[in-house]
């Protein structure tokens, strides 16, 4: 895991996998989001649950590795930009994330419900469409940003 990463920088290995798999992640949900559009529900409750299940423990994977490797103060020094600016960066990364899978959460756990009763009606759709739309958003928007925080602290560097 803390063994050279395979993007050529001298992040770990798990700074690479995780930097790839949140390049992917909006990718594999429009993937998922496919099944909703063609009423294939069952499919898209299954596989957001999924990628849910594997965001978590990438995410894990990631804070375990960061912890161990001394953390972010760590990986920025060696960056070309200021502390502040990555650190402003950082943590409107993280408001942003952590919202994210709050809210993935929630439409995970009340679609479910839902669709296990049967109450799938016209308003509860518009309502999941709705915010999966901004959910959507709001994932692509933190991974790109985890992207560009990849090349800050790895690619950018002194």
């Amino acid at each position: 895991m803390f063994k050279s990463g395979f993007l050529g920088t001298n992040a770990s290995f798990y700074m690479d996998f995780s930097t790839l798999y949140f390049t992917l992640l909006p990718f594999l949900l429009l993937f998922a989001i496919r099944y909703a559009i063609k009423k294939e529900y069952l499919k898209h409750i299954q596989s957001q649950i999924t990628l849910f299940i594997i965001t978590l423990i990438v995410l894990i994977l990631f804070e375990i590795g960061i912890r161990i490797e001394d953390g972010f103060i760590h990986f920025a020094k060696q960056s070309l930009l200021p502390f502040s600016t990555l650190f402003t960066f950082l943590v409107i990364h993280i408001i942003i994330a952590v919202l994210s899978l709050v809210l993935w959460l929630y439409l995970i756990v009340s679609t479910y419900k839902n669709y296990a009763q049967g109450q799938f009606c016209y308003s509860l759709i518009n309502s999941h469409k709705r915010l999966g739309k901004i959910l959507f958003l709001a994932l692509s928007i933190s991974s790109i940003m985890g992207v560009l925080m990849y090349i800050f602290l790895f690619v950018y560097i002194k």
